[in-house]
């Protein structure tokens, strides 16, 4: 293979070594850019999944609207972004938020309709609110397809990371891959990969652990 653009690994764990501090300086500013979306993307989708699932007037205005907008990707609305955005910051956060607001408002949607009736009659039965079953009986037992949502927008919104940092970010893990990439620099390429699937690595983690803690009774039903 082309030794230029499969390098030794010696040279890659060099990159790494050497350009620390900058890989540092740009895994923060990614960090910063992932979390920001993430944490907005992923407070519409549950909100926007539980709103569907409780209230037949709202599902039957924006439900449509998730099934139409809600499948193209997220770095489709580029053009539309780069003009209705002051900032690229701002911009490269909204796409990320909007790859995690699809698939967990979907799953917490579909979550809540796969719940038993018996549950909410149960509820009912014993004096409970239509407040109190939301908040104590629904939720709750949709949370298990919220958590999948959140995994699978977090998977989507790494991929819109990198497309988001070329919108003419300064630093960033996707910049320095993508400006490495123009250099020839393939060594820096593949660090930069290295990092980038490390963070993604350990974000998962963070949510399954996450996930075991809140849903005790569900422990080990999904492995990571």
């Amino acid at each position: 293979m082309p030794v230029l653009y499969f390098p030794t690994l010696d040279r890659i764990f060099g990159v790494l070594a050497e350009e620390s501090l900058f890989i540092g300086k740009c895994l923060l500013y990614s960090l910063r850019l992932q979390l920001t979306g993430w944490f907005f993307g992923a407070l519409a989708g549950i909100g926007t999944g539980i709103a569907i699932g409780f209230s037949h007037r709202i599902r039957y205005w924006i439900h449509p609207l998730v099934r139409i907008l809600g499948p193209i990707p997220s770095t489709a609305w580029i053009p539309l972004v780069l003009v209705s955005f002051p900032g690229t910051v701002s911009a490269s956060a909204f796409l990320i938020a909007l790859a995690v607001w699809f698939p967990t408002t979907v799953l917490t949607m579909n979550g809540i309709a796969n719940i038993p009736n018996s549950y909410f009659e149960v509820a009912a039965t014993m004096g409970a609110s239509s407040r109190y079953a939301i908040f104590h009986v629904g939720i709750p037992a949709a949370m298990p397809h919220m958590f999948i949502g959140l995994f699978n927008g977090t998977c989507a919104s790494f991929i819109t990371l990198v497309t988001a940092e070329m919108l003419g970010a300064k630093y960033g893990l996707g910049w320095y891959i993508n400006w490495q990439k123009d250099m020839m620099a393939y060594a820096h390429v593949y660090a930069g990969l290295i990092v980038m699937s490390l963070v993604c690595y350990c974000i998962i983690t963070l949510l399954f652990q996450l996930r075991d803690k809140i849903l005790v009774w569900q422990k080990g039903v999904i492995k990571w």
